[in-house]
């Protein structure tokens, strides 16, 4: 394999291995019953109450009683403070939580092409298929393409424009009139309510 390939490979592995680690060290940020070595500490109960400065051998009896964790919120302080949860639980929210802010629909912009001459059987299918685009949240873009002599006869493609909007009113709102948008084509964008 040559010199520079192998660096490369070596490169990308040593950079994975780095993201790894990082990953595993905001995983392991939160030092959780025996792994608490510092006496005394500062607890606070499940119930949100302070119980003062106590021995962590103490700290961890308490926990178990009360069938929960002993886990360090703040390291830095002194004494560190230690709070008494279920830290599974607390893991689970802490999850959920950027599982939810990572599930938002991604808006995409889907086409429809028409010509001036299009029929009205088309036309109602073109509108079908544009109703399922806007119930999924997605904009919709019409698009009427003009060749030849129809580029003489624009108002045949605002009146085709005009109809697919008032049909679709109850679904969408206008987010660009219909405009020609280059030489031949007649362009309106259609977003969901």
């Amino acid at each position: 394999m040559c010199s520079w390939l192998n660096q490369v490979f070596n490169g990308t592995r040593t950079n994975f291995l780095i993201n790894l680690e990082e990953k595993q060290a905001i995983e392991t940020t939160q030092r959780l019953n025996d792994q608490i070595r510092i006496s005394p500490v500062r607890v606070i109960d499940q119930d949100g109450e302070q119980l003062g400065v106590i021995p962590t051998a103490e700290a961890l009896k308490l926990a178990m009683e009360a069938n929960l964790d002993l886990v360090e919120v703040a390291s830095d302080a002194k004494p560190p403070v230690c709070r008494i949860m279920d830290y599974g639980k607390l893991k689970y929210e802490r999850k959920k939580k950027t599982s939810k802010n990572t599930k938002q629909h991604q808006v995409h912009l889907k086409e429809i092409r028409m010509r001036p001459k299009i029929g009205k059987h088309d036309i109602e299918f073109k509108l079908k298929s544009a109703r399922k685009f806007l119930e999924q949240k997605d904009k919709v873009k019409f698009n009427i393409m003009f060749r030849g002599r129809e580029n003489a006869h624009h108002e045949l493609g605002r009146t085709i424009l005009g109809e697919i909007q008032e049909k679709l009113s109850d679904l969408a709102k206008v987010e660009q009139a219909p405009s020609m948008a280059s030489g031949r084509n007649m362009i309106m964008v259609l977003a969901p309510r």
